[in-house]
This record gives C-alpha cells, structure tokens and sequence, in this order.
C-alpha cells in the first residue's frame, strides 16, 4: 500500500462532506476528486476540502488514475450504477446504505463485486455500528451479560422535514430504505443472527396528501433464525418541532437482563439560547478541536483504516446484501399484509 490512499467521492452532498471531512485530514489519505451530476456542487466541494478535480461525470473520475478508492454516496436507489462502474475501474468502494433498493440492482451489484472480490474491497457504511452506546451493548450481549437473548424492540424514526425538505428524492426511497436499513443491521449486529421471516404494515396518510406518494410509518416483526423476536418502528412524520431529527428508543431482553435506551434527545447536554432551545449533537458528528468526530465520521476513518491495514471490514458487502434482503420482504410483507420469508438468494 503506498503511502497515502488516493479517494473520490462520488455525490456531493450532505453525507458527500462528512466523507470529504475524513479524507482530507486522515494521515492515510488524500482526497483526489469529487463527482455530482451538479457540478457546480462538485467543485464547491472539492475546493473547499482541497480535491484538485471534480467531475459532472463520475466515469471520469474512476478513470483517475490516482484514485484508488471511492464513496458512493448517491441518493438510496442510484448506488448500482457507479457500483458496478467502480468494480469494473478495479477500485476500493465505501457505499452509503442501503445497499441497493431493488431486487434487480441487489442483483447486478453482487455479480460485479464477486467478479472483483480477490481484487478490490467493499465496505457498507452501517455507521450505527460504531455508536457507542450500541457497542456497549453489544459487547455485553457477546460476553453473555444479557443471558439467551429472548426480545428486541427498536424505535428509530425521523422528523418530517427529512422527506419534505432535505431529501428532493423521498418518493423514490422509502423510510424502510433510508431509516430501516440501520435499524434491521443494528439488530443483526446486536443479536448476532439472521432475520428468517418478517411480518409488516404500512400506513400512508400524511405524506400523500403533501404530494410525496409514499408510506409515513412502518411497524414490523422480525424473527431471528436463533429465536429471538423483534418489534420495530420506522416512520418519518414526527412533528419538526420535536428536538433532535431522531426519535430513537432500543430495549433488548435477555434470560438475565435487559438493555434500555433513550438516545433521542441527546438529553445530557441542553442548551437554552435567546431564540431557541435545543440539544447540541456530541455524539454523532460533532468537530472537536477543529476534526472531525462522532460515530457517522468514524466509520468512515475505520473504512480509510482498515482499507490500509487489511484488517477486515466491520460492515461488509454481505451484510448490506442481507439488509437489502430483509428491507425487499419487509416491503413485500407490508404490500400483501402477509408474513414473509426473507429470500437471500433472490
């Protein structure tokens, strides 16, 4: 490996600057590129972080030969196409979940990674996993704290503003794709098991009527092969007034205890100015000392990292494979108000 791993980032948008945060201060790396199908946002991206090229195209800038790893940080359905580009160019990728949001590029995407898998190497960006809290509880659950596991509920919601006004793109996504993904790994990473069957219902009553044709909330039950059975939530129409973006409740029972989370609020840290109150965020992408912090941001250093080493990946390409799986019969579930088998070899 030389001595400083050459990046792109490909979708220059919210998340598109987290990821340039990491690679242009990590030690291991460089960012080389940013691509957008706006590039007028690509260059304001890459000239603010110090990247010397940026394209419309993102052919273009897997065709640079001084970048050796990318993020695909596209909206939820538009990760198969620079996918599959990537694999074929011969370069290292970081995909923001999900993986992919239909049968068809989970498909597509799979045979190109396993045409290059001795060559390159894939990370899903599952950045939950490195959230404090839920490691603790993981590293409890593995050392047997917890005793056989019986139960989870998991409660991960968003404010309406999310499809309303950050995402142009929420009618092509659902909240299953953009919240549900992390809530199905967090618990295959909990629980240590395989989702087998799921059971879901839907409902569309407040984000139809404002023009976006999708569902507002899912609630789904999810049985793990090794028994145990979870309840989850996942709608995007809390009120904007609620404090945090997030609405977040965890439980998780064992035969010799449980586990319970409130991580909504951030509510060790208020802040109480002239115009407004609110929680300022420590632990998911805060800047301390002028870098940048926080779990969403320390993935992404894990992925430069490890890409470095050759130690394996936390979240790999089979782990967001069998999310995708799991979110495609959550769905169909939700569809046919029937119980599903989840399908893994679609």
């Amino acid at each position: 490996m030389k001595e400083k791993i050459g990046f792109g980032i490909i979708g220059a948008g919210l998340w598109g600057e987290a990821h340039a945060r990491i690679y242009s201060t990590h030690p291991l790396a460089q960012l080389i590129a940013v691509s957008d199908i706006v590039e007028e946002k690509a260059r304001v991206l890459a000239e603010r972080y110090g990247a010397k090229r940026w394209y419309a195209d993102f052919r273009r800038l897997l065709e640079n030969p001084e970048v050796d790893a990318v993020a695909i940080v596209t909206p939820d359905f538009a990760h198969c196409e620079p996918f599959v580009a990537a694999m074929e160019a011969g370069k290292h990728v970081i995909v923001e979940k999900p993986l992919a949001t239909s049968r068809e590029d989970l498909q597509a995407m799979e045979r190109a990674y396993r045409s290059q898998q001795d060559k390159v190497r894939v990370m899903v960006d599952f950045h939950a996993r490195f959230s404090p809290p839920l490691v603790v509880a993981h590293d409890m659950i593995k050392r047997g704290e917890l005793g056989e596991l019986v139960s989870a509920y998991y409660r991960l919601n968003d404010i309406i503003y999310v499809p309303t006004q950050m995402l142009s793109w929420a009618k092509h996504s659902s909240i299953l794709w953009f919240l549900g993904s992390h809530t199905v790994d967090t618990l295959r990473f909990l629980v240590g098991s395989e989702v087998k069957r799921v059971y879901s219902v839907s409902s569309s009553k407040v984000l139809v009527k404002l023009g976006i044709p999708v569902p507002d909330i899912y609630q789904s039950i999810l049985e793990f092969e090794n028994g145990v059975i979870a309840t989850i939530e996942n709608n995007w129409i809390v009120p904007n007034t609620h404090p945090h973006w997030n609405d977040i409740k965890l439980n998780v029972l064992g035969s010799k205890g449980m586990v319970n989370m409130d991580l909504t609020n951030n509510q060790a840290f208020e802040r109480y100015l002239e115009g407004k109150s609110d929680h300022p965020d420590f632990l998911i992408m805060p800047t301390l000392h002028g870098k940048p912090a926080g779990f969403a941001h320390e993935s992404i250093r894990d992925f430069v990292e490890r890409l470095y080493s050759g130690e394996e990946f936390l979240a790999t390409f089979e782990d967001g494979y069998r999310v995708s799986a799991v979110i495609l019969a959550l769905l169909a579930s939700a569809e046919k108000r029937m119980p599903q088998e989840v399908d893994y070899t679609l």
